[in-house]
């Protein structure tokens, strides 16, 4: 049987984690003092023109901070396995990482436990935060949970509740989240240590309505279908900005296809005869599209190969735009 720090010490950490939201957590560990034995991260991968090796943001950060880093290519590689278990850490965080092996999971005396963006079970998967807005939900949160072997269905440790406000977007909730969580992550590891933690199955939590999943984002979802509503359309605009941007083609005078990036807009409702996907625009700086049931006021948008620009910038340069339709 694993021996567990007594209750009131400090537990010897390792944390899991790669992309910029889970800096948060792991900067937070260091600040309440939380000793960490070593941070697991992903593999630097190629990127840019130059296809030079970039360390994740998480890397980065620990090594700033003179952290050991460890980076494996697979998580049941014995030599890693082996690594890992002789840090004897008491507690494995997890924050955006990959799948953990029970091997790995099962090993430190207080479990592992796993910062969700999102109100588990709701939008279990990869990307809740842009799911939540592109489904319209007025409400989301962070989860801590203990991992086990079903992917994002532990028992619940702690959960921290926020609205989401009406044009917030992925980018904007992203870094709220991210600052929850880490507040979330330090209560959770304190409760871990004082033995005070009661977990909670996610099969008694209640829920209203059916739960939501939340995959990875592919390229065929990040498509503008104009035949929806208006308010469907911005939310699933607002849902992936800033990245990777909702799209549409944009037809001008019967040719000149083009790939456009709508990064901003809002639903304006409103009856007309029109059909969905012809431009209106004052030229200066509005530019609405049809809608059935109105108009997407768009405000922020990027054409292929080009940067990101405000509407009336985008006029300004690019005179033609009323004779466009989107499909």
């Amino acid at each position: 049987m694993k021996n567990k720090p007594s209750p009131g010490t400090r537990p010897r950490i390792v944390f899991m984690g790669t992309p910029e939201f889970a800096v948060a957590s792991l900067q937070a560990i260091l600040e309440a003092g939380f000793p960490v034995a070593a941070v697991v991260t992903a593999a630097d991968k190629p990127s840019g023109r130059g296809r030079r090796l970039q360390s994740s943001p998480v890397k980065q950060f620990a090594l700033k901070r003179g952290l050991t880093v460890l980076q494996p290519l697979n998580l049941k590689d014995p030599a890693f396995l082996d690594a890992l278990g002789n840090l004897k850490a008491d507690l494995q965080v997890v924050v955006a990482f990959r799948m953990i092996p029970e091997a790995v999971w099962k090993m430190p005396p207080l479990g592992t436990f796993n910062l969700h963006a999102s109100l588990l079970p709701d939008y279990r998967g990869a990307a809740p935060i842009n799911w939540v807005i592109i489904n319209g939900e007025k409400k989301t949160g962070v989860t801590t949970f203990f991992i086990d072997h079903e992917i994002d269905k532990g028992s619940v440790i702690y959960q921290e509740e926020t609205v989401i406000l009406p044009e917030e977007d992925a980018g904007m909730l992203h870094d709220r989240l991210m600052v929850m969580g880490a507040g979330l992550v330090v209560r959770t590891i304190r409760s871990l240590a004082a033995g005070k933690v009661i977990p909670v199955d996610q099969s008694r939590i209640p829920h209203q309505g059916m739960l939501h999943p939340a995959p990875r984002i592919h390229h065929g979802d990040c498509r503008i279908n104009w035949s929806l509503p208006a308010e469907k359309t911005a939310n699933l605009v607002r849902g992936l900005s800033p990245h990777p941007g909702a799209w549409t083609m944009a037809t001008c005078n019967g040719k000149n296809q083009q790939v456009v990036k709508i990064l901003a807009a809002t639903a304006v409702l409103k009856d007309h005869d029109k059909p969905a996907g012809p431009v209106e625009t004052d030229q200066k700086k509005q530019l609405w599209i049809a809608t059935p049931d109105g108009y997407l006021s768009v405000t922020s948008l990027q054409l292929q190969g080009r940067k990101k620009m405000g509407t009336g910038d985008f006029l300004r340069g690019f005179h033609g735009i009323g004779n466009c339709t989107f499909r």
